[in-house]
């Protein structure tokens, strides 16, 4: 049994209940009366209710994302269903702004905006300490803005990560929080302050997460290469400890990587280090409407030297749908991106997040976005819907054919002979639309044999040619058998051959 039950719901590779730990661990008094019950979004909501309420609490915290609002707010009327005194507290990004406009909001009976790791259990010991819990719910505003806290003085979270988590997990920590940048299109945007816990602190909690076994971490500093000395320290204390099977994952700003800083990650063993690279638009102009500033020579530099001069996995992050952006123009940032070689290339869709100053350009760029989360862009003054709608379709089949890593050898196939990749791709993208009308999953055998039928027929490259690297492809992950289309293919080869 629990008075207090913290709870997210988690998407798929983010495991929100990294905030959650950090206020299980500033809890004080409370902590032992508390316990972390985590799910994810594809769960039925009524054996996540079910669990939460095995715990019999009186108070329930609740973690709200974009990713993840629509079916909490589905959970959080169910659980006021059952128990309508239970008191239920959301916070989070999607519930820190534009309170008055939400129906999760309206369902709840506390809200707490900003950074809760403090906020929370102040508002749970007001509420377990009253005779009353009606009463105190009565006396107590519904909003509460949380300052945000000292991160010298938090309690640090990372023992509450179980062995499990440690076993199967990427764990999260951070060493600061903030982003001095004021992107609009991101809520980092409305609080230029970047605030740092104490290295001296951070470490040995470190060295405890490596001593238990954890192999796999994410780094959630928005600018982890902001201050070099200080991104310097963490690397080499992660160098000093660093074992085969260990990965380290960082965001950082390409253009202001320093020599010294990319001299050092040179070091590491190839594959331990990977970057998030965030670029969103090669467009100076819109970059400069959204308030973004890039020096883009030096961004193509770094990049250039990371990926042949260092084993670093480089995901780098464009997005469409920026006021003012075309197809046209973002093809070409495309390409650009491409020549450079990432590992990845994430093509995301702006989406509105509550409270960021890109709303102000709605009027001037026809910006339309979609009501339901997560508030994708619909359409623009510079691009219509039908066009949003081939690029989301792209960036599905991209993830499918490049990002997954399944056909690194097939892939480059498809633009091989086009002068843009882009270009390219997306006329692939809107033939296997048209041959399979969906874009949710497609089979990995269909995907290759729709793949093999677009190369040899629409493209008419040599069969034997995509053949041979689409077997590469298909063992180069320890694959056993050969479908059954390639058998075929290989066996007309070498009928060929003998002929």
């Amino acid at each position: 049994m629990a008075d207090i039950v913290l709870t997210t719901l988690n998407a798929k590779y983010i495991h929100t209940a990294f905030g959650l730990r950090y206020i299980l661990a500033n809890l004080g008094g409370l902590k032992a009366r508390a316990c972390l019950v985590e799910s994810d979004i594809n769960k039925r909501t009524l054996e996540i209710a079910e669990a939460i309420l095995a715990h019999a609490p009186r108070i329930v915290g609740v973690g709200v994302y974009i990713w993840n609002v629509s079916q909490t707010t589905e959970l959080v009327a169910v659980l006021k269903r059952l128990q309508p005194d239970l008191v239920i507290i959301l916070g989070g990004p999607e519930v820190s702004h534009e309170t008055g406009q939400q129906r999760i909001v309206e369902l709840a009976d506390f809200v707490i905006t900003g950074e809760a790791d403090v906020a929370f259990g102040q508002l749970c010991e007001a509420l377990l300490a009253s005779n009353s819990v009606s009463a105190a719910r009565a006396a107590l505003p519904k909003i509460t803005a949380a300052t945000a806290p000292d991160l010298a003085r938090l309690e640090m979270p990372y023992e509450h990560y179980t062995a499990e988590d440690i076993a199967h997990r990427t764990i999260y920590v951070e060493t600061s929080r903030g982003c001095p940048f004021g992107c609009e299109f991101c809520l980092s945007a409305l609080d230029r302050r970047v605030r740092y816990v104490p290295l001296e602190k951070f470490f040995p909690e470190m060295q405890r997460l490596l001593e238990r076994g954890a192999a796999r971490f994410k780094f959630v500093d928005r600018t982890f290469n902001l201050e070099l000395e200080r991104s310097l320290s963490v690397l080499r204390f992660l160098r000093e400890r660093c074992q085969p099977g260990h990965m380290f994952h960082f965001e950082i700003v390409p253009d202001r990587l320093q020599d010294e800083f990319l001299e050092f990650v040179a070091q590491f063993p190839p594959g331990t280090l990977r970057f998030e690279v965030g670029i969103q638009t090669f467009n100076a102009e819109v970059a400069a409407r959204i308030n973004r500033h890039q020096d883009y020579r030096r961004l193509k530099q770094n990049l250039r030297f990371l990926r042949d001069q260092t084993g670093v996995l480089l995901h780098a992050d464009l997005v469409f749908g920026l006021p003012g952006e075309t197809l046209e123009s973002f093809a070409d940032g495309f390409d650009e991106l491409v020549a450079l070689r990432p590992h990845e290339i994430q093509l995301g869709i702006l989406k509105r997040l509550r409270g960021a100053p890109i709303a102000r350009h709605d009027v001037a760029w026809g910006m339309v976005y979609n009501p339901n989360p997560p508030y994708e862009i619909l359409q623009s003054k510079t691009v219509d819907f039908g066009t949003l709608q081939r690029v989301r379709r792209f960036a599905r089949y991209w993830e499918l054919i490049w990002n997954s890593g399944n056909f690194v050898r097939t892939a480059p196939m498809i633009w091989a002979r086009a002068s843009s990749p882009f270009r390219a791709f997306m006329r692939w993208s809107d033939w296997l639309f048209a041959r399979v009308q969906r874009t949710d999953s497609i089979a990995l055998v269909r995907l290759m044999q729709l793949l093999f039928e677009y190369l040899t027929v629409e493209l008419r490259l040599g069969a034997a040619d995509v053949a041979a690297a689409l077997v590469e492809d298909y063992r180069r992950a320890g694959r056993g058998d050969l479908p059954a289309f390639l058998k075929r293919q290989l066996q007309q080869r070498g009928s060929s051959r003998s002929a």
